[in-house]
């Protein structure tokens, strides 16, 4: 019940950027730092501690355009074709204005790892002084990044800002309900879930996480995805959504535990939870016969 007692609040804005594909293009690349950092401006203005954006933001490299057998087939990425120094360089104007505007940013990125191993799927998470507190890494990878393009990662990641505890998702892990279980277990306020887009109803499921766990979710998703990023509350509400004309936008709101759409799910809801998992039925169950006999009748 510590939630109810000493309710907790954040600002956060979530962002919707255009995806682009080649990580080739240099021009592409410094295009979408500058609509990441636009988008950074913009939340800032609006009061914004923390910015969530897309999978994607700055690139999601086709498995056709990296692929040594491509472009008509897909096969190993050659991640030589990456232009790392200009996507390190488009990083670190990003961390810099997270330190200029005192804004914690939540960015996806390629994360480059040693010799012949595959890259890390991430999201890197920048503090409000413009350093790199943490990196979530992409665990339940789909079958092509896993079998061509990237490594696995192995934990969960969580970290606060301003006594609100976020944990981090990232490209298809909204099909696995365990993984948002697992944040709860861990007691976050928030989940951020970042994808280019995956099959299915991605903004129900959203809903359903945040429902379930009675804590807020954060779906970041490109421009170009046929529904728009927002802010989902413990209750299952939308309670901010971006701009649904495909255009870079954020859309920023309170996380408040108790706000109208928090309060019942925070201080019941999820208490009441925890505790019925805690085995406290197994004083109440009986031996009777009349309970072990499935088919007794009436």
């Amino acid at each position: 019940m510590s939630e109810a007692r000493n309710p907790k609040s954040v600002r956060l804005a979530v962002a919707q950027t255009p995806v682009r594909e080649d990580p080739r293009d240099v021009e592409a690349l410094r295009e979408s730092g500058r609509e990441v950092r636009a988008l950074m401006r913009e939340a800032g203005a609006q009061g914004a501690r923390i910015v969530h954006f897309p999978e994607g933001a700055i690139c999601f490299p086709s498995k056709l355009v990296m692929s040594v057998d491509g472009p008509d087939a897909v096969g190993p990425a050659d991640w030589d074709r990456c232009r790392w120094p200009v996507l390190r360089s488009e990083l670190a104007a990003i961390a810099e204005l997270a330190r200029e505007l005192r804004l914690w940013t939540v960015i996806p990125s390629v994360h480059r790892l040693s010799g012949p191993n595959r890259p890390h799927n991430s999201l890197y998470v920048i503090s409000d002084g413009g350093e790199v507190v943490t990196r979530y890494d992409e665990r339940l990878l789909s079958k092509t990044k896993v079998s061509y393009m990237y490594s696995p990662g192995v934990s969960p990641v969580t970290f606060e800002v301003d006594g609100v505890r976020f944990g981090c998702l990232l490209g298809m892990e909204i099909h696995y309900p365990e993984l948002f279980a697992e944040y709860e277990k861990l007691d976050v306020g928030c989940v951020l879930f970042s994808t280019s887009g995956t099959p299915g109803n991605t903004a129900a499921q959203a809903q359903g996480h945040a429902t379930v766990n009675s804590y807020w979710v954060s779906l970041s998703v490109p421009s170009q995805h046929n529904a728009p990023s927002g802010i989902v509350a413990p209750n299952g509400d939308w309670l901010a959504r971006c701009r649904a004309d495909g255009s870079p936008s954020v859309a920023v709101v309170n996380l408040d535990d108790s706000s109208e759409a928090a309060a019942d799910a925070v201080t019941y809801g999820r208490p009441w939870r925890r505790e019925a998992r805690s085995g406290i039925y197994s004083e109440h169950q009986v031996s009777d016969p009349r309970s072990e006999d499935r088919t007794a009748a009436f």
